[in-house]
C-alpha cells in the first residue's frame, strides 16, 4: 500500500469519528475534537487525491466512512442491528475494494508503459 492509500484510509478512518462527532457532541471540547477530526481528515484526502484519482479516492474515503460509522453507531451506541444494513455495506465495500483494484491495475498499465 503506498503513502497515498494510507492517507485515504487514516482520512476514512477520522471520518468516522468526526461523523459521529457532529451527532454525539454536547459541550466546546467536543466540538473542537470534532472540527479538528474534519479539517484533519478532509486535509488527507485533498494530499491523497494530488496523486491518485479523485473518483477512486472520494469513493473509497466516504465507503469506509458510512462503513465505519454504521458500524460503530450500532456497536457503541445502541443503534438498532439489521441484517439488512450489514449485507447493504458489504455490497458497498465490495464495490469499493473493487474500484481501488481497478484502479491500482490501471496505474499500474500506466506505469509498465512510461
Amino acid at each position: 500500500m503506498n503513502r497515498n492509500w494510507l492517507y485515504v484510509f487514516i482520512g476514512g478512518i477520522i471520518e468516522i469519528v468526526w461523523v459521529s462527532g457532529l451527532k454525539h457532541a454536547s459541550n466546546l471540547w467536543e466540538w473542537a475534537l470534532t472540527a479538528i477530526a474534519i479539517i484533519v481528515s478532509f486535509a488527507l484526502i485533498i494530499a491523497a487525491s494530488k496523486r491518485l484519482p479523485v473518483g477512486t479516492v472520494y469513493a473509497v474515503f466516504t465507503g469506509i466512512g458510512t462503513a465505519g460509522t454504521v458500524l460503530t453507531e450500532m456497536l457503541l451506541f445502541g443503534e438498532p442491528f439489521r441484517l439488512a444494513k450489514i449485507l447493504l455495506i458489504g455490497l458497498l465495500l465490495c464495490g469499493v475494494i473493487g474500484l481501488k483494484l481497478v484502479t491500482d491495475q490501471h496505474e499500474e498499465a500506466k506505469e509498465g508503459v512510461a
